[in-house]
C-alpha cells in the first residue's frame, strides 16, 4: 500500500493530503515505464547469455521512489512538494540499476540501451571515467519510455545506472555513511572513501586483465 508517511528519526517531509492523491495517479506511469524498460533489458540480457556468450550483465535491480524520498529531494531542490512538479524536475522516479563484472561492459551496455528501438536517451553521465569528488562511480543514462494507452502515448523518465560490483559496494557504503551522517560525512571517512574508490578502480582493472590473460592461456 502507498503511504504517505516516514519513518526514523528524521522529521517527515510530506505531501499535502491532495497533492498526495496526485502523486498516487502519476507513480503507476512510471512503474509501467519502469517494467516496459526492464522487458527489453531482460530480453537483451538472455540473448547474451544464451546465443551470444557474453555475461555483461550479472544482474538487474529496480525501484520506484517512496514519496518519502520522493518529498524529501523536492525539498532539498527547493521546490514546491506538488505531482507537477514531481513530473517537471525529477527524472529519478523510477530507477534500474545494471552491476556487470568488468568496467568495460558498462561502456558496451550503455551503447546497447542507445540502440533499443523506441526508447531515447535524453542525457548521459560518465562517472566512470570522469569520478565525482568524493570518489563515486557509475554510468548514467536518462530514457525516455513511451506507455502505451488505449488512446494516447505518454513518455515516462527511467534512470538507469551501470556499474560493476566493486562500484556498487562502494557505492551502497557511502550512501550509508551519507545517511548516518545526514549528508555531513565526517572528512577522515570521507578521505578514506575517496582513497577506497581510487583503490577500486585499479582493482576492477586488474581483475579485468587476469580475466584477459586467463582467456588467452585457455585458447593455446
Amino acid at each position: 500500500m502507498l503511504t504517505n508517511s516516514a519513518g526514523g528519526s528524521r522529521m517527515p517531509i510530506l505531501f499535502s493530503a491532495e497533492e498526495f492523491i496526485r502523486l498516487k495517479k502519476i507513480l503507476p506511469i512510471y512503474e509501467w515505464g519502469l517494467r516496459t524498460l526492464l522487458t527489453k533489458l531482460d530480453i537483451i540480457n538472455e540473448d547474451l547469455q544464451k546465443f551470444q556468450n557474453n555475461a555483461s550483465i550479472e544482474y538487474i535491480r529496480y525501484r520506484i521512489k517512496s514519496p518519502e524520498s520522493i518529498a524529501q529531494k523536492l525539498h532539498g531542490m527547493k521546490l514546491e512538494l506538488t505531482a507537477d512538479n514531481v513530473k517537471r524536475h525529477l527524472r529519478d522516479v523510477a530507477g534500474i540499476r545494471i552491476t556487470c563484472p568488468f568496467a568495460r561492459d558498462i561502456y558496451f551496455l550503455a551503447n546497447t540501451i542507445r540502440n533499443i528501438p523506441d526508447i531515447k536517451v535524453v542525457e548521459e553521465k560518465d562517472y566512470v571515467n570522469t569520478p565525482k569528488p568524493g570518489g563515486y562511480r557509475s554510468y548514467h543514462l536518462i530514457t525516455e519510455v513511451p506507455i502505451y494507452f488505449s488512446d494516447k502515448t505518454e513518455k515516462v523518465l527511467v534512470e538507469i545506472q551501470i556499474r560493476t560490483e566493486a562500484m556498487n559496494f562502494w557505492a551502497t557504503l557511502e550512501h550509508k555513511a551519507r545517511y548516518k551522517f545526514q549528508e555531513s560525512v565526517p572528512q577522515d571517512l570521507s578521505d578514506e572513501l575517496a582513497e577506497i574508490a581510487d583503490k577500486i578502480a585499479e582493482l576492477d582493472k586488474r581483475m579485468f586483465d587476469i580475466h584477459e590473460a586467463i582467456n588467452k592461456k585457455g585458447n593455446t
